[in-house]
């Protein structure tokens, strides 16, 4: 089942997406629309538009890496069989099949979905060019509820908002689909386990991110617990075992190699490019541009009010699944291919409450951004690592902030230490009132 399935998880997902699609759709009964989503595979695209399209007439296409004729082909058949219409022929051109859809929707409505858009790109490139044209000269009479949806943002991003691009200007409305935001993992966790811990929280968060497939599989599987959740991972046939090589491999063709192993690296806690060229021998340069800019896998970080232009930067990977995936499977692929699955979860569990602290910051500056009345939430770090922290969240407008030590313990918290670090923070903080504060396990739903 997918996450809709999911007891309880239906009534929390996406409120606010739905409506906007159903807005769309009713506007597109008297004028075409042209709407795009974007979002990280699993993230519940798909199901998303079927939960908002219950009960309306729409057509979903998914656009494989294929032959151009082949993909026709597929298509054609799911375009007879959903709208009845007939085709003659054997179609070889996306283009005439696009132009038949939008002749179509000048006699009759419904909704068209396109989903991994950005591979039409790999198909056959003018396809783009052909939907413009297509587009243009329908568009005005047609009543059409036209949606794309692409699973890499900055691929995305250029088809429709390089001015050089074709179907620049052509969107009527676009959002990005992002994953469960804490608010609503704490509303799945009170549904499913009402005895939950803060343990419990941090490691569903920890291991999906809010990503609505994986949280929809453990919820499914009942794993409700930290242990559980980690056995559910490690099993023979769980399919988050191979997840990371089945999103990425084919993304990166020859050189998947040298991208998982700076991806490896990258979660492994060497953020910096220095400390990865050094480890795999060559110039990461190009990698983490390309994983940056083409794949949005990694992002820069830079302490908060950097002045532009600074080094003192660092890399990260903003999803946390593939973070996990990078950082306890991949590396020991060979103790699979030797079914060693028990080994494996005693690894994990072994190496969990260092690597899950890490995980407990990353966490509360997404609540702190979404709880308090804050416009700049990250951390700070000097050139020599001597001053690092935690959280800082400011408010631009009322020049206040707040300066967070985050540890599971909250005994742990140092507020001596933490008052030191914000006397020796950049000249820049001094123009807010920054109060101190310790985060912890215990304040996980606060």
């Amino acid at each position: 089942r997918d996450v809709l399935g999911s007891r309880g998880l239906g009534d929390v997902y996406k409120r606010q997406e739905i409506k906007l699609i159903q807005r769309t759709e009713e506007k597109s009964l008297s004028s075409a629309c042209f709407t795009v989503i974007m979002g990280r595979r699993r993230v519940g695209k798909t199901t998303l538009l079927r939960k908002a399209l219950e009960g309306k007439r729409y057509i979903y296409l998914f656009v494989s890496r294929t032959n151009e004729a082949l993909l026709c082909d597929a298509f054609k058949k799911e375009i007879m069989n959903k709208l009845s219409i007939p085709i003659y022929g054997n179609p070889t051109r996306f283009v005439d099949l696009f132009e038949l859809l939008m002749q179509y929707a000048s006699r009759e409505h419904f909704t068209l979905i396109i989903d991994e858009f950005q591979d039409f790109d790999r198909v056959n490139p003018s396809i783009f060019s052909d939907i413009q044209n297509i587009w243009d000269q329908y568009s005005s009479q047609a009543k059409i509820n036209f949606v794309v949806c692409g699973s890499i943002y900055s691929l995305m991003r250029q088809i429709f908002e390089d001015h050089k691009e074709p179907l620049f200007g052509r969107l009527t409305s676009k959002f990005i689909l992002k994953p469960f935001k804490t608010s609503v993992l704490i509303e799945i966790m009170q549904e499913h386990n009402p005895t939950f811990t803060p343990e419990d929280l941090l490691c569903l968060y920890t291991l999906t991110g809010g990503v609505a497939k994986y949280v929809s599989l453990l919820m499914d599987a009942g794993a409700f617990t930290k242990d559980s959740m980690i056995d559910f991972l490690t099993q023979p046939d769980s399919p988050l075992l191979t997840e990371g090589k089945d999103m990425l491999i084919q993304e990166f063709g020859r050189d998947y190699s040298t991208y998982f192993s700076v991806l490896q690296l990258i979660a492994s806690g060497n953020t910096r490019q220095s400390e990865i060229d050094s480890i795999i021998g060559k110039n990461s340069g190009p990698y983490l541009k390309n994983l940056s800019e083409d794949y949005s896998l990694i992002q820069r970080q830079l302490p908060l009010l950097a002045k532009p232009g600074t080094r003192n930067l660092r890399w990260f990977m903003s999803d946390n699944f593939l973070n996990f995936w990078f950082r306890f499977i991949y590396p020991h692929q060979s103790a699979i291919e030797l079914e060693k699955y028990s080994q494996l979860n005693e690894y994990i569990k072994s190496h969990y409450v260092q690597y899950s602290g890490w995980m407990l910051e990353r966490y509360f500056r997404e609540r702190v951004a979404e709880t308090m009345n804050v416009t700049q939430v990250g951390n700070y770090w000097n050139t020599k690592r001597e001053n690092e922290i935690d959280l800082i969240a400011l408010n631009d407008f009322e020049k206040s902030g707040v300066v967070a030590e985050v540890k599971r313990n909250p005994n742990k918290i140092n507020y001596t230490v933490l008052a030191e670090k914000i006397a020796n923070l950049p000249k820049e903080f001094t123009q807010y009132n920054l109060v101190q504060k310790g985060l912890s396990l215990e304040d996980m739903m606060k």
